[in-house]
């Protein structure tokens, strides 16, 4: 390191040409191992064998279907085991799956195969389809029947090719798709030491549901990159619940969001006596809910902060000790900086977060948005768009965000998707969106607006038909003005600070 905040130590080995996704993540488990087990009333076990024999075989369905490499699948799944399967086995073939949402609305699934142009959607989980997409579909049984294909074998190719998307919210009020390349699977590897101390032995409960990118690479895909076994409850919410499955099923790392930390240590965190630790990720924890996680559990949380263009690169871990009010350091073999306009700033000032465009987990770009993608760079550096700041010891300190994004439960929300609903509404004026903190360390998206007093029924009316439910506000506020700048643009960092009276 030197007298800028920039991160530099060590560079990750080279990912193996030729390579697939899915090959990788399949090829180290056992075949008697169990990969994966799910629970429900009862528990659903899945060997590696098994879950190889799954993947390959509904690859091979896929290219029954006619579906060749290069087509994009649209996966509209909840939280089924069919999800994870079927994401591997069309990157086995070289066809390109889109997750999405479970909460998506109707309206919100048009308009994203409008754009993306799937070849096939595929509707299972408890989603039901669409009518008049457009394009051909498949249910849940549908998918079962792919399972008694002829196998397919992995095919092998530059690391560099695409190999998934994911959507994301952009700053244009806009969802966006995030194209990513096989290689970023084997990026992932710096995490196994920068954040999770992760072993083969170890069995990894995620709170997630299998649809959640979180779930799908933490829970998922890097146990199963070592042979681990990976765990997920799919039933009833139940607060209590993770407690009881990690005692009875011996879960060594729980990983969850800070919201489901938060629910545990209300209700009383028991039951984990056999975690080496915990992993969160997805929204800032609060000081309150780790120390009382530490205090009613004695186990160290290990946070990440990440995005869904390069996946987590900062943390802490059994080799990075937490640093109080920081997000950790960045994982050995990255390399980022701290910027302002001139380039990369002193340890301690503020600035924007940037990750080198040499890094294998960054995004190829945004689908079909290519001076979109070139606007996120500044020389070698991919902007991320969070502020922050950087000590000499190398520990991060999240600052904010530069974009005004808004964080619901560790989705990223833009406020003008949510404003463009809100004006949507018979005798609206304004309308503003942003994250408001309604008690210690408690957020939620609040609606700001300019109109009658009777508007809020029609608001929440119009926000359910058209955002999927993690973007709506949770509560309206009615106000005279809006505070706009000089500029005549709306000031959310002032709404932001608004408090319930």
């Amino acid at each position: 390191m030197n007298d800028h905040a920039i991160f530099d130590e060590g560079r990750p080995s080279p990912c193996p040409e030729p390579f697939n996704l899915a090959q990788y993540v399949l090829s180290v488990g056992k075949d008697n191992t169990a990969a994966l087990e799910v629970f429900n009333e009862g528990i659903e076990r899945w060997s590696y064998a098994d879950l190889r024999d799954a993947v390959w075989r509904t690859a091979g369905g896929l290219i029954d279907l006619g579906l060749k490499e290069g087509d994009r699948l649209l996966l509209r799944i909840g939280n089924d085991t069919s999800f994870p399967i079927l994401f591997l086995a069309a990157v086995t073939v070289g066809i390109v799956p889109v997750p999405t949402s479970a909460l998506l609305t109707e309206k919100e699934v048009v308009l994203i195969v409008a754009e993306l142009r799937p070849s096939l959607v595929a509707f299972a989980g408890g989603l039901t389809p669409v009518e008049n997409l457009g394009v051909p579909t498949i249910n849940a049984q549908d998918l079962a029947k792919l399972r008694q294909a002829e196998p397919a074998s992995p095919i092998m190719g530059p690391p560099d090719r695409l190999a998934y998307m994911i959507y994301t919210s952009g700053t244009s009020g806009k969802p966006r798709a995030v194209m990513h390349a096989h290689r970023a699977i084997w990026a992932r590897r710096m995490m196994w030491d920068g954040w999770y101390g992760l072993r083969n032995d170890d069995r990894i409960l995620h709170a997630g549901a299998f649809n959640w990118t979180y779930t799908l690479g933490t829970g998922l895909m890097d146990p199963w990159a070592v042979g681990a076994t990976a765990m997920v409850y799919t039933g009833c919410p139940d607060r209590k619940i993770w407690g009881r499955i990690a005692k009875q099923h011996q879960a060594s790392i729980f990983a969850a969001a800070p919201g489901i930390y938060r629910q545990i240590v209300e209700n009383g965190a028991e039951g984990f006596e056999s975690l080496r630790h915990g992993l969160s990720a997805g929204e800032k924890m609060p000081p309150s809910v780790l120390s009382s996680w530490i205090q009613q559990t004695g186990k160290a949380i290990y946070e990440a902060l990440g995005m869904s263009e390069v996946s987590t690169f900062i943390s802490s871990s059994p080799k990075v000790s937490p640093r109080k009010g920081t997000a950790g350091k960045a994982q050995i073999g990255r390399r980022l900086a701290i910027l302002n306009a001139d380039g990369p700033v002193g340890f301690g000032q503020s600035g924007v977060l940037a990750i080198s465009k040499s890094d294998p987990g960054l995004m190829l770009g945004y689908f079909e948005k290519e001076a979109e993608t070139l606007q996120k760079y500044q020389g070698e550096w991919f902007l991320t768009g969070d502020t922050v700041s950087m000590d000499r010891d190398g520990y991060v300190t999240y600052l904010g965000r530069d974009d005004d994004m808004m964080n619901a439960g560790g989705y990223r929300v833009s406020p003008i998707e949510v404003e463009t609903a809100m004006m949507t509404c018979d005798g609206i004026l304004q309308a503003a969106a942003a994250e408001v903190e309604i008690r210690d360390g408690v957020t939620v998206i609040a609606g700001f607006y300019v109109g009658p007093d009777t508007l809020e029924d029609a608001l929440v009316k119009i926000c359910k038909q058209v955002l999927a439910k993690y973007k709506r506000p949770r509560m309206f506020v009615k106000m005279n003005a809006l505070p706009l700048g000089a500029n005549n643009k709306i000031q959310r960092k002032v709404l932001r600070n608004w408090t319930p009276s």
